[in-house]
């Protein structure tokens, strides 16, 4: 039976990435650790203003570099680093933006492994869900560094990994300031410029 809709799946199963490849659902979806997770449809005007500006500063800082910056949707697939067997995958998110550096992780349905780099806008449909279960897939998997940009309070919270496979929150970066990047090298921009637009 061809899946259409998320009313034909079971809220209570668990669900692979082979399963995903199957399903023809219209509606934005993303499975964590095999649940499924609907994401809102379309997102606000400012949540794109500002994922689109973020973007746009990356893409040009990058621009020839081995470093690939991608913007939602694109499937990242993620199996957790310490898990023996990673040959089955449940978890496929749709970062807002990522930026790949290693040229092996990139094939044609999107990105295989941890992205160096992960930046969400928060919004109010998904604060919960990039907060929490995000933050723990995303630490778990390997990902550098996670940037969460918060348009209310117009500030940046950068997380790094540390050498111990955990997130280290950095102090958040506010507009006067100028936020940076460890896997980006070279690469700043003012805070209040990602949020005047």
């Amino acid at each position: 039976m061809e899946i259409t809709s998320l009313d034909q799946l079971d809220p209570n199963a668990t669900y692979s990435y082979a399963d995903y490849l199957k399903w023809r659902i219209d509606e934005r979806i993303e499975l964590i650790k095999g649940k499924i997770f609907k994401m809102s449809p379309a997102p606000a005007t400012r949540h794109q203003l500002h994922v689109g500006e973020i973007y746009r500063r990356l893409s040009n800082h990058l621009y020839r570099n081995s470093c690939k910056v991608f913007i939602s949707p694109f499937d990242v697939r993620l199996t957790p680093l310490k898990k023996s067997d990673s040959s089955k995958i449940y978890t496929v998110v749709q970062p807002d933006i990522c930026v790949v550096c290693n040229p092996a992780k990139i094939d044609s349905k999107g990105c295989i492994g941890a992205p160096d780099l992960i930046v969400e806008v928060l919004s109010p449909g998904n604060t919960d869900k990039e907060m929490k279960e995000k933050f723990e897939i995303y630490e778990e998997n390997g990902v550098k560094e996670y940037w969460l940009v918060e348009p209310d309070h117009h500030i940046v919270l950068v997380y790094k990994l540390n050498e111990t496979g955990k997130f280290i929150g950095l102090k958040p970066f506010t507009e006067s300031e100028i936020l940076t990047s460890e896997v980006v090298e070279g690469f700043e921009v003012l805070v209040k410029d990602i949020f005047d637009v």
